[in-house]
Parts: structure tokens; sequence; C-alpha cells
């Protein structure tokens, strides 16, 4: 059976299309994707992102437990700031790529892709050490995204916190149209913008005595962020948006059997800091045979997911993802292509449907917003 995050009642008066999504019953558009994707490029689009996982990690040992699992470096952090990371395989393999955000002194908060939570949470459990505390709050936290250059101007006159004042991968505790919430200046689209998140987690013991979690309160701030002028988003604008902006998708540009290097990832690798999971391998392994790059069709033929990509009939190839951009209008690709052909400018050919299109290999991000 499908599981609906607490704005499920709200996508379906709104008129959003609900679909099956990593096990969840999600909304993939409202309006229509391009409209949407424009939205959010143009002014401000909300999104309910609530389905992805979420665990509180806390305890004397967190910090160094932490830095042992993920690539980055976690003691750069400090309470009110955030670093995108990726948790490991011994052999360098991606299981899941994340967000660490430290809420407190000593209290993390790790966002996990949907499709993976329940493995990942299983990794972490497997491996939890004294010293810390490992709490899955995915089920009690919502999480509430608000996108595009306007966000901020959308959301300052609702919040009780200096949201201005918030830099890029920050977070800060406050209260957003009346309803406490961590409010992070984060996304997955290319632009400015916060996610917001809700769940009793977010109080202390004395403050959840005093005032108990609100289970309305999502439906509550979703509405003010419709009110104050952002557009109901669904998961196709989302994805074409992350696209643009040359954002990884687990499933299609990483995972297991994916490296950091071939990815393009390896700026979040901090061999620096000391050993962690999978880092031997990395330090073993030689210059990647393949390459993520950005691929930009010459036609009007959309690459797809697991389209060839060649040059002079020789497989060059894979499409991981493909999609018509609204922004650019026209379509585009990101693919592993082979090292030695993943030259800026080199002229290739897309095999759509059985016949070649062309196409040239482009830097990534397609599309940079200003944040």
């Amino acid at each position: 059976m499908l599981k609906r995050t607490p704005l499920y009642g709200a996508h379906v008066a709104a008129g959003g299309r609900m679909v099956p999504f990593a096990g969840w019953e999600m909304p993939v558009q409202y309006a229509g994707v391009i409209e949407e994707v424009r939205a959010v490029r143009s002014a401000a689009g909300v999104f309910d992102v609530s389905h992805m996982g979420e665990a509180l990690i806390s305890g004397p040992g967190a910090l160094a437990w932490l830095n042992s699992l993920t690539t980055n470096d976690v003691a750069k952090l400090t309470p009110g700031r955030a670093q995108y990371s990726l948790l490991l395989r011994p052999d360098g393999g991606i299981l899941d790529d994340i967000l660490v955000y430290q809420v407190r002194d000593d209290q993390y908060l790790l966002v996990l892709n949907a499709s993976n939570t329940e493995k990942d949470l299983a990794w972490l459990q497997e491996r939890c050490a004294p010293g810390v505390e490992l709490t899955d709050v995915s089920e009690e936290t919502a999480l509430i995204a608000v996108q595009g250059p306007a966000a901020l101007e959308r959301l300052a006159p609702l919040a009780e916190l200096d949201l201005a004042g918030l830099r890029r991968f920050g977070c800060a505790l406050g209260t957003v149209a009346g309803v406490p919430a961590l409010v992070a200046r984060t996304g997955y689209t290319g632009e400015d913008g916060f996610e917001l998140f809700l769940g009793p987690w977010l109080q202390t013991d004395r403050e959840a005595n005093a005032h108990p979690a609100d289970p309305k309160a999502p439906a509550v701030l979703w509405s003010a962020a419709l009110d104050a002028g952002a557009q109901p988003c669904g998961l196709g604008a989302r994805d074409v948006l992350r696209l643009e902006a040359g954002n990884v998708l687990y499933g299609h540009e990483i995972d297991e059997e994916t490296t950091p290097g071939e990815a393009g990832l390896n700026w979040v690798v901090k061999p620096a800091k000391g050993a962690f999971m999978g880092s031997d391998a990395l330090a073993a392994q030689s210059t990647p045979a393949r390459r993520l790059v950005g691929v930009q069709s010459e036609t009007r033929a959309i690459p797809r997911q697991g389209y060839p990509v060649s040059r002079e009939g020789d497989t060059l190839g894979i499409v991981t993802s493909g999609t018509f951009s609204p922004t650019l209008e026209r379509p585009i690709a990101m693919a592993y292509v082979a090292a030695a052909a993943a030259q800026e400018g080199e002229a290739v050919d897309v095999i759509v449907r059985g016949r070649p299109e062309p196409a040239r290999i482009v830097p990534l991000p397609f599309y940079r917003g200003k944040r």
C-alpha cells in the first residue's frame, strides 16, 4: 500500500495528479510541468518533499561516527550549517547521496533519498557505535521546499527569523506562518530557496510538553506559501529543474556501482580528514574510465534514460537522464561516456528510437541560477 504525506488532501484538492513514487503517492504535476518549471525559474514554486527520509543522530560520539561513514568532513560543520555528502560501500560504490545538517551542538539531521530510506537506515543501524543515538524520524517529519528567485520575498513576511541573513547551506530553528520549523537555505532546483522541516523532534522535551506538535501544521504552512504567491509544483517539474541544474539523481546518475570520481562528485570527498568507509578503495582507484557529462540535443528529439551515445557508429556511453528543458528551450541529457570522449564541444549522436540524432557534449550545469 502506498504511503501518503500529511499534504495528500491538499494535493488532491488543488488538482494534483497523483502517481506512485518510491512507495509514496505523490503529485507529479498541477498546472503542468512546463508552467511549473517556469514559475520556479521566474518567481517561486512550492514542493511537498515529505517522502524523503530523515534520521536524527545525537550523542557524544555522533561527530566521530558520522565522519567515519560519510565522505565530506562533518567536523567543518557548526550548529546552523549543512553539507552535501555521500555514503559509500567499502569498495567505493555510492550507497546514497545525502544532506547532513547540524541542528544543535550534539544533534545532526541526515536527509536520505526516499527510494533508499529503509536501506540506508538499516546500513547505519548495523554500524551504530557507543555514544551514538540514531532515531528514524521519517514518518513524523514533513518537508516543504519553496524555491525560486522570489522565494525569500514570498517567505520573509511569514517568518519570525532572519531569512535574508541565512547563508546558502545555512539552517536555523524558528517559526514560519506560526509553525515551528527548521528552515534551511538548501534545495534541488538550481535556484535560491528554502527547505522547511516540520516535526516534533524540533522541540525540546520542555517545549513539546508545553506546546505539542500540531498535526495540521504542514497544511497550515503549505497554504501560507500558496497565499504568499508560490505556485504548487510536482515531481515532474522537480526532475526537470534538477536536471537543468546538473544535480544527480540516485538510480539514474549514481548507484552502488558508481564511484564519486565517475559522477564528478570528488568535491565532497575529503580524504584529509582521515579514514572513512570506502576511503581505502577510492585511494586505490585509477583515473575513471567513464565520466558524467552534459549532452545538448541539436534537434527536437529528446534523449531518454538508456539511449546510447555514439560517434561515427561507435558507442561511447549511455544516457542517464533526459528531458525537454523549458529554460533552454531544447532537449538536454546527462550521460556517462568514455573518459577519452568526454570533451566539451564534441559532436556526438544520441540513438533515439534507433535513429542517430545530432547532439553535443556541453558543460554541467546546463543552467545556473542566482543563489
